[in-house]
């Protein structure tokens, strides 16, 4: 999307409490600057998944409006976010024999097609295919084989599926609101993008974006997606306990989990008080604090003892040697770092959005994470296209063609977007 001869990308983060919608344009240092920021209530989703098309509509169309208007700009294209329980991710392996001792794009084509003959259900969709590591002639840890010299070529892979009709809804809400969808995105995976650093990617991460519906895990090592799952509890659990034990409205309780709520009954003092709304216009009453804490602390230790044993299970536990990285609207809740630290038993952290200029001071929240991120994914997709395009005009060699640019025009828009579903995002990592 251009904007006056400028580049412009917008990441639109539809979730279960909130949409968000964030415009930035594409410097010529590869900058991405902020311009345009809009969020509001999420209506018509349910643990990431659309369950009333419409209602989703109005949500998109309202942070849309509110940052294009603030960016001076009409968005018409976004990179979306998907997450849920649906999501699904795979290790795969892939083999070929390379022909003329020499590696080229299409072999390493043809091996990420080898490593995605997996069976996938027909109800499910391939969105990203992730590569881990390269392997020539038994040499490992290749993270561009092309041009190297060998005759066999190896890869392992990450796949990420999602249930198609999860998918579908989300793209179909999107275009009833006026928008193309570029790219659909893991929310972990762009989350990543904008809240971990070099390091930790490099030496063992595990990502945790505790969202309203879902808490989605990415485990990074040697600059790999290692491993993604879902835990299926978030903010918005702890939002409804809120509101059941304090007997107060669900939009009053979410107020309070975010202004008072303490993961930690232990760091809460004991003469400090709230007020909090009632119900069937009785009179607000007075509480101490460590009453909620006393409802925040077990919801917030039972979703963060799933994420742990989530890690356990994956068996790469012992590869986040640099700890832990909370992200997401819940992680600002305080207490939640100190008790991430005592049940996963690792350093952990608040990650926030970073590697960005223009307003920042308001994106400064982990709850602007994952848009934040899918800006990040749209740069590098848009800069890809850049150098693929200048690629093709300077050597027009067919087999240096980016699979997911070449789009028939008689395709229809939602096929158009399901083949780049199918496509896999090598950049992404």
């Amino acid at each position: 999307m251009d904007k006056a001869g400028v580049e412009l990308i917008v990441g639109l983060d539809i979730g279960t409490t909130k949409v968000c919608a964030v415009v930035a344009e594409l410097m010529q240092d590869r900058q991405l600057k902020i311009i345009g920021i809009g969020d509001c209530e999420s209506r018509g989703l349910r643990k990431g998944m659309v369950v009333n098309i419409e209602d989703t509509v109005r949500s998109i169309r309202q942070a849309v409006d509110v940052a294009g208007q603030m960016a001076g700009c009409n968005i018409k294209s976004v990179f979306v976010g998907i997450a849920g329980g649906h999501i699904m991710g795979i290790n795969s392996h892939g083999v070929i024999a390379v022909q003329g001792n020499e590696v080229m794009s299409t072999d390493v084509t043809r091996v990420l097609e080898a490593a995605r003959t997996v069976a996938i259900p027909s109800d499910r969709e391939v969105i990203h295919i992730l590569p881990q590591e390269y392997i020539v002639d038994n040499q490992r840890g290749i993270v561009d084989p092309i041009g190297m010299a060998g005759v066999r070529l190896e890869v392992n892979v990450h796949i990420v599926t999602a249930a198609v009709s999860s998918a579908q809804n989300l793209v179909r809400s999107s275009n009833r609101a006026g928008l193309h969808v570029e790219d659909i995105v893991l929310e972990s995976l762009a989350s990543a993008k904008a809240v971990l650093t070099d390091e930790e990617r490099e030496i063992g991460v595990a990502l945790v974006d505790l969202g309203g519906g879902t808490s989605d895990i990415a485990i990074f090592e040697n600059n790999a997606i290692k491993h993604t799952a879902v835990v299926p509890l978030g903010g918005s659990t702890l939002t409804n306990d809120i509101a059941f034990g304090l007997r107060t409205p669900t939009k009053a309780a979410e107020r309070i989990k975010v202004k008072y709520g303490c993961a930690l009954r232990d760091l809460v003092q004991e003469d400090e008080t709230i007020e909090v709304p009632s119900v069937g216009g009785r009179p607000p009453q007075k509480l101490s604090r460590q009453v909620l804490a006393d409802i925040c602390e077990p919801r917030m230790e039972e979703i963060l003892t799933f994420v742990d044993r989530t890690l356990v299970n994956s068996g790469c536990k012992d590869r986040i040697r640099s700890g832990v990285v909370l992200t997401g609207g819940a992680a600002l809740i305080e207490g939640c770092v100190e008790l991430g630290e005592q049940i996963f038993g690792v350093p952990t952290r608040i990650g926030y959005p970073a590697n960005v200029k223009g307003l920042t001071d308001v994106v400064n929240n982990p709850k602007f994470s994952t848009a934040v991120g899918l800006l990040h994914f749209g740069a590098d997709k848009v800069l890809a296209r850049q150098i693929s395009r200048v690629s093709l005009e300077t050597e027009a060699k067919p087999e240096t063609k980016i699979v997911s640019e070449l789009t028939p025009s008689d395709e229809g828009p939602f096929k158009r977007l399901l083949r780049k579903m199918r496509s896999w995002f090598q950049d992404i990592s």
